[in-house]
């Protein structure tokens, strides 16, 4: 007992330190989640809308996912033409790969974890003076970014638009269902109504990462604007469901992609509306402007994107970096190792064993092969619909990875090598998944579920080793760890973590 207790607390040292202490610096603290109280209702019966230029109709400036004015998801992205029309300029838009979203996609995942959690500000936007207002900022010289009413900061959206960067901190909030309502009025003495999104657009894979669009268009005919609320998102094998993490990316992804239409003027059709609707760190209160209305929308456009350049690495002639370091690496660390050191890099050495390696190969091999599987069966088994494929490869993780890891972990001989190797190599599968998204920011809620199954998953390990079997197959860590496990992934499918 008394050693299980000890490989407890390493497995638990283990996890924060490889998953949850780099987590906790490159995204969120405990302070900045949001509580249960963030949804924000707002107690007027109809807030200050929203009103374009020469329109009678407005829109409220955020998304609700219930119909009531909750401030949730802010809308980013204002343009001024038809539904088509704008549909037309981003699935043509060079490095674009905009597409409808299906049924099946809509249908398949009915909660999706939001990074707005609401806005603690009671101030509502008046109407948009038009594209000449003092609000506005060229999308082509100094895009507001983070900005305030009275304060902003500036930065160029040529240059920002084709990098990601780092994301920043996020407020996240609660799981709220995939449908998202508008608001709008149509004007003429009509009453305002709720609606829901005229289209959905996606750039990128569903099993993977990819940018969203919800449009919502004018409840006039004659009144030429569709309202967008726009975000990037993964899918998380854990939850089985999408994660905002960000809306900055897609509005700066859908303004480049504006730009790149030649029958677009950078310079005065772009510009940067202030919506004074900001309810998180990512989301700034700052709204993309596009003026379509009276552009000809060719259907195909010609040489767009043909003189793409592309960069060569010359080699060096001393070779490149890694065989450089692998020259000189071994003498500059057998210069600094004292006898003691050798001592018990041998001692190690002599630990290891095959059935190491192979532990590690198996859990890496399993939890990165659903990613990879996800999105090869999402291209190659167009007849499987989303909940077919998530049905297919959930079980690999849920009972195929601790089941792999109890049968080799059998034949090892130590308890705590065979738990630290099992924890070790869930925690660096966890990241590499995370570095091939290219996800740089994590709610304390998903870091602290990571934590869990990698101490689960070492305890599995450490008492399916030879010592802890000797007196019971059945031991405390073994038990410990299994129920450790099916609680963790049940209570995160319910949504209890």
């Amino acid at each position: 007992m008394r050693r299980s207790l000890v490989i407890g607390a390493v497995l638990i040292v283990l996890a924060f330190v490889f998953v949850g202490g780099p987590s906790m610096l490159l995204s969120l603290s405990a302070d900045q989640t949001a509580g249960d109280g963030a949804t924000e209702r707002d107690s007027k019966p109809t807030p200050e809308l929203v009103t374009p230029e020469d329109s009678e109709s407005s829109f409220w400036e955020y998304l609700s996912p219930s119909k009531g004015f909750q401030k949730r998801s802010p809308i980013n992205v204002v343009v001024r033409g038809d539904t088509e029309d704008v549909e037309r300029v981003l699935t043509e838009a060079d490095g674009g790969d905009w597409s409808e979203m299906n049924e099946s996609e809509e249908e398949a995942l009915p909660d999706t974890y939001a990074i707005t959690a609401g806005n603690e500000s009671d101030n509502e936007t008046g109407a948009i003076e038009g594209p000449g207002a003092n609000d506005t900022e060229h999308a082509t010289g100094n895009v507001t970014g983070n900005a305030t009413a009275n304060d902003t900061e500036n930065a160029t959206a040529n240059e920002s638009a084709g990098r990601s960067g780092v994301l920043p901190t996020l407020n996240w909030g609660q799981a709220d269902g995939g449908t998202r309502y508008a608001y709008v009025d149509p004007g003429e003495n009509e009453s305002g109504y709720w609606t829901t999104e005229t289209r959905q657009l996606e750039d990128g894979t569903y099993y993977g990462q990819r940018y969203h669009i919800r449009l919502y268009e004018s409840p006039n005919e004659d009144d030429d604007w569709v309202i967008m609320q726009t975000h990037s998102e993964h899918f998380d094998w854990f939850t089985l469901r999408h994660r905002v993490h960000g809306s900055q990316d897609a509005q700066t992804k859908i303004e480049q992609d504006f730009m790149e239409h030649p029958g677009v003027d950078v310079q005065d059709d772009v510009r940067r509306l202030y919506l004074d609707n900001s309810n998180s760190s990512d989301a700034d209160g700052w709204a993309t402007f596009v003026e379509l209305a009276g552009l000809i929308v060719v259907p195909t456009l010609v040489g767009v994107g043909a003189g793409r350049r592309r960069l060569e690495a010359g080699g060096s002639p001393e070779g490149s970096t890694d065989e450089r370091v692998a020259r000189h690496t071994p003498h500059a660390i057998d210069d600094h190792l004292t006898d003691v050191d050798r001592r018990r890099l041998a001692a190690a050495y002599d630990r290891l064993e095959v059935g190491h390696v192979l532990l590690i190969l198996v859990i890496l091999a399993l939890f990165l092969g659903v990613r990879t599987g996800g999105l090869v069966l999402e291209r190659r088994a167009a007849s499987l619909t989303p909940h077919q494929i998530a049905a297919i490869l959930y079980p690999v993780i849920a009972i195929g990875i601790p089941t792999a890891t109890y049968l080799i972990a059998r034949g090892l001989t130590r308890r705590l090598d065979a738990a630290v190797v099992a924890a070790g190599s869930l925690a660096a599968a966890v990241w590499i998944d995370y570095g091939w998204l290219g996800i740089t920011a994590l709610p304390v809620d998903v870091v602290l579920q990571r934590m869990l199954v990698v101490v689960a998953l070492g305890l599995i390990a450490g008492g399916a080793a030879k010592r802890a079997a000797r007196s019971s197959k059945f031991n405390d860590m073994l038990l410990v760890g299994s129920a450790m496990w099916v609680l963790v992934l049940a209570g995160t499918l319910f949504g209890y973590l």
